[in-house]
């Protein structure tokens, strides 16, 4: 396994770049990822890895790995990585978006989430839930942003996930045949315990903002998730996932 030691090295100034630029990781097509568990997934997913670097502790060359693989000194990797301390190692992937000609059953959509981690939670209980797409409207964070990688655990390597504007989602929907619920703080929004999601979108807006008015103009119907009548609105990502639950519960 060679060894980097500069940090003008063409791969240093590459994974920097990747972990801190979003239109140069578009441009790429390549992202960053961090730690054991997540080269593990990648390896059992057969995603196209690029290029390992490890922290120089001693580690040995991964053998399942067939990509380059480096060594490099303590403060080089920290220099490298996105994360603070990280143990390592740190790689680069491929993008997939793992795009399915098939229509999907059902999707969740996103708009405007902007927080990474919340993302990555969407994306990893999508996957989990066997929701068939993620789709991401408007401002929200990018899904290979090194965070929101970290926090799919892996399923972003598995999950379709989609960026669109509301004119696309639009286009999407009509061909998908899917009818969209917005989950809305609204007099006429409907209890979801009420409602049957299965083979449906459901839109689920910032904790800030909510949706648009122009995603709900797309909508057949509001829902809301019940709760206690001084309760704060949830989390995007646990509205998110209450309600990708019941898209699964109807069609267990």
């Amino acid at each position: 396994m060679d060894r980097i030691t500069s940090r003008k090295n063409r791969i240093i100034t590459h994974f920097r770049q990747l972990g801190r630029d979003t239109s140069y990781r578009a441009a790429q097509k390549e992202f960053l990822c961090d730690g054991e568990k997540l080269l593990e997934e990648a390896i059992a997913c057969k995603a196209e890895i690029s290029t390992v670097l490890w922290k120089e502790s001693g580690t040995a060359a991964d053998p399942a790995v067939s990509a380059e693989q480096y060594s490099v000194p303590p403060e080089l990797f920290d220099y490298a990585s996105p994360m603070n301390s990280s143990p390592g190692p740190v790689f680069t992937v491929k993008m997939s978006h793992k795009a399915d000609m098939s229509l999907p059953h059902c999707a969740i959509i996103l708009e405007n989430v902007q927080d990474p981690g919340n993302v990555g939670t969407v994306i990893r209980t999508a996957n989990a839930f066997a929701v068939d797409t993620v789709v991401l409207v408007g401002a929200c964070a990018d899904p290979f942003h090194p965070k929101t990688v970290r926090a799919t655990m892996g399923a972003v390597f598995r999950q379709s996930i989609l960026s669109a504007s509301i004119e696309e989602l639009k286009t999407l929907l009509y061909r998908w045949k899917l009818p969209m619920y917005g989950a809305v703080l609204s007099e006429r929004a409907e209890n979801v315990l009420n409602c049957d999601l299965t083979a449906s979108a459901v839109a689920v807006g910032s904790e800030g903002k909510g949706l648009s008015n122009e995603i709900r103009a797309l909508c057949n119907g509001e829902i809301i998730i019940p709760m206690q009548p001084d309760s704060e609105s949830l989390n995007a990502a646990v509205a998110a996932s209450v309600l990708m639950w019941e898209m699964r519960g109807r069609r267990q």
